[in-house]
């Protein structure tokens, strides 16, 4: 008596192609919030990424579903540039110091603008992408603090504050213009944080809480 011969299931994965166009499509979809500010028609971001209009749709069915994916996407990049400086075996502050920059270069300030009220702020995505990254630069601040290189009264709300203001102005106001400025203001910055401190800052520590507090 034969035995059956057991069903193989077959697991389907996204064509290679496939993957490469909603690539395209987050790219370019960035640079051109980044350019024009969060309302640009997404024929014209299908256009940029070499796409057509139904290839941005079967990806992302909303606008909202594509600036999600365009954050998010920002946010893991930033938190691998933290894991990155939590790997390196060298200076904890120069580390700290990697990681500011290549999170300016994310074009955070520009993208900040896009997570208004009338975007879902509170998509499983978006806060599990959030999470990382503010876990991971504490880590990184808490690194260069216990080496005694960073000044005590400055919390992690203080850096990502600084790197969104800094990094670049609003999007859609000729933001690139000024990239010529923006890793001399960062450095000017960073000289302030370390530590032994020259002055007094007013206030206290910028925490977490006090960034999401209204």
């Amino acid at each position: 008596m034969q035995t059956a011969s057991p069903v193989t299931r077959k697991v389907s994965r996204p064509r290679a192609d496939a993957l490469r166009n909603r690539e395209r499509i987050v790219t370019a979809a960035q640079e051109m919030f980044v350019e024009h500010g969060p309302e640009v028609p997404l024929d014209d971001i299908a256009r940029r990424a070499g796409v057509g209009n139904a290839t941005v749709y079967r990806n992302f069915p909303d606008r909202d579903a594509l600036v999600r994916e365009v954050v998010c996407s920002v946010m893991d990049r930033t938190a691998a540039a933290a894991e990155a400086a939590l790997a390196e075996t060298g200076d904890a502050f120069e580390a700290l110091e990697r990681f500011v920059h290549a999170a300016a270069d994310e074009r955070i300030s520009a993208l900040c603008p896009m997570v208004s009220s009338a975007f879902d702020q509170h998509h499983p995505d978006l806060e599990a992408a959030r999470e990382r990254v503010e876990r991971l630069v504490a880590e990184v601040m808490d690194r260069a603090r216990s080496a005694g290189q960073l000044r005590s009264d400055v919390d992690v709300g203080d850096v990502m504050i600084a790197v969104a203001q800094l990094s670049r102005p609003p999007a859609g106001t000729n933001c690139l213009h000024a990239d010529r400025f923006v890793h001399r203001h960062l450095q000017l910055f960073l000289d302030g944080l370390r530590a032994p401190a020259r002055s007094t800052l007013p206030g206290a520590p910028v925490t977490l809480e006090d960034l999401r507090r209204p």
